[in-house]
């Protein structure tokens, strides 16, 4: 496409987009719930096409060199395409917080005030490599009553397609419009500079994928932003802690998978406990082959030049040297998204918090920790959307946290925070019943 051309076309989404979104807003419950269990049932008898048209997609980015994390978000798996089936399923289940009126009061002159929740209208959704988010940002479109325009990496173009047929066809079924969930069928970026600069048809956008595109949306758009930056989460291991579940959940949090943005990407442990548990640690990593970035404190206790007990030997005897770097500046903020974690021993409690607050991305924090009272002071002071005691950072999800799905994970304290589903994707407005008052 042409400019001009570009330019008639997402013109003509936002009008339909815009057009829809009253439908969708006025779309009874049970009307969107058929939508959801449609688009549930179509997944599962999709299988064979929906593998097809993401071999399509795996090809091209292996003939184009897109990096293993890359890849590896662009996989549709089987398993990848029941969760979103489950997660169209646990929308349809969940109640219709649309037109839902909180804190009614009545006031002294007799009126009754409260506010009533409702779709925001609009939203635009650009996002990379991930295939899954067509199917979560359309089924929290339809449950919000939002209409959404949706747009997918260049990498991902053949399975956005065939997902987004799936989407029309359950929107068609239901009774509701066909244009209530579109995807932006050109891979021309400039596409979406059109997109974020239609405040006439987009009510907020929201980007989700790497860093750059991110900051390219937040400096372009000419609409509200709900996003993210950096995924730098961290967990710390507490004095005192249960170092056998200190060591699951932190091998879990790194490992059970490097690319997403709730991996735990460093890892703080306290002085108190370092020498005890660092060792059992570097052994897993070692085993995992993850590479540890560390301070000099932590490189002393991860790779001494005379390993004193057996459980250092046994990971020595690996090479663990191979894995053990010390870390520059740098690595204290980076989001790795691979198999490389930056370690630091801290004095305590104090020093973490002031740590995490510093070099974290308010993304996701965990303590590990069998002090009641330091879990509380790190709930309370730690700035992030999400913080965990005990448990991984890789809960930090929409479907984990029992909201269906997600649209995505805001770090910003205005509109949305942490991850956004139903409730992010709608407005509060005030209602004001009476029975003939009139102000005096």
């Amino acid at each position: 496409m042409n400019a001009l051309n570009i330019a008639e076309y997402t013109e003509s989404l936002g009008l339909q987009a815009k057009q829809a979104a009253a439908l969708m807003a006025s779309a009874s419950t049970a009307i969107k719930n058929k939508a959801l269990l449609a688009l549930a049932r179509r997944l599962r008898e999709s299988g064979g096409p929906l593998a097809e048209a993401n071999a399509h997609d795996l090809e091209q980015a292996g003939a184009a060199g897109l990096a293993a994390p890359m890849v590896d978000r662009l996989r549709l798996t089987p398993q990848v395409i029941e969760t979103c089936a489950l997660g169209c399923e646990q929308l349809a289940a969940m109640p219709d917080v649309i037109g839902e009126i909180i804190g009614m009061k009545q006031q002294e002159s007799g009126i009754r005030v409260g506010q009533m929740r409702v779709p925001i209208g609009v939203f635009c959704m650009i996002y990379e490599s991930r295939p899954n988010v067509t199917i979560e940002a359309a089924s929290l479109s339809i449950k919000s009553g939002n209409a959404a325009i949706l747009r997918g990496g260049s990498e991902a173009i053949h399975s956005n397609r065939a997902l987004a047929a799936l989407v029309v066809q359950a929107l068609v079924e239901a009774g509701l419009p066909e244009h209530g969930v579109q995807l932006v069928q050109t891979t021309d970026r400039a596409a979406v500079g059109q997109l974020i600069a239609m405040p006439q048809y987009v009510d907020v956008v929201i980007p989700r994928g790497g860093k750059g595109l991110i900051e390219r949306i937040s400096r372009e758009a000419r609409v509200p932003v709900i996003k993210h930056l950096d995924g730098n989460c961290h967990s710390y291991v507490d004095d005192p802690c249960d170092i056998v579940l200190a060591l699951k959940v932190v091998e879990n949090a790194k490992t059970q998978k490097v690319s997403p943005c709730n991996a735990t990407e460093s890892l703080l442990v306290a002085r108190g406990v370092a020498h005890e548990f660092l060792p059992r640690m570097g052994a897993i990593f070692v085993a995992r082959e993850v590479e540890m970035r560390c301070d000099a404190e932590a490189a002393a206790i991860l790779a001494p030049a005379h390993p004193g007990n057996d459980i250092v030997k046994a990971y020595a005897s690996m090479s663990a040297k191979k894995y053990v770097k010390l870390a520059h500046e740098s690595d204290w903020s980076e989001e790795y998204l691979a198999p490389i974690i930056s370690i630091k021993v801290v004095a305590g409690l104090d020093e973490a918090i002031a740590w995490i607050n510093h070099y974290g991305s308010h993304h996701t924090d965990a303590i590990l920790t069998t002090d009641h009272r330091h879990a509380q002071r790190f709930l309370r002071e730690v700035d992030s959307a999400s913080c965990m005691v005990n448990t991984s950072t890789r809960f930090a999800d929409g479907f984990e946290y029992g909201l269906g799905a997600e649209i995505g994970i805001s770090t910003d304290k205005f509109h949305a925070r942490g991850p956004v589903g139903i409730e992010g994707l709608t407005s509060l407005k005030w209602v004001v019943l009476g029975e003939g008052e009139v102000r005096q």
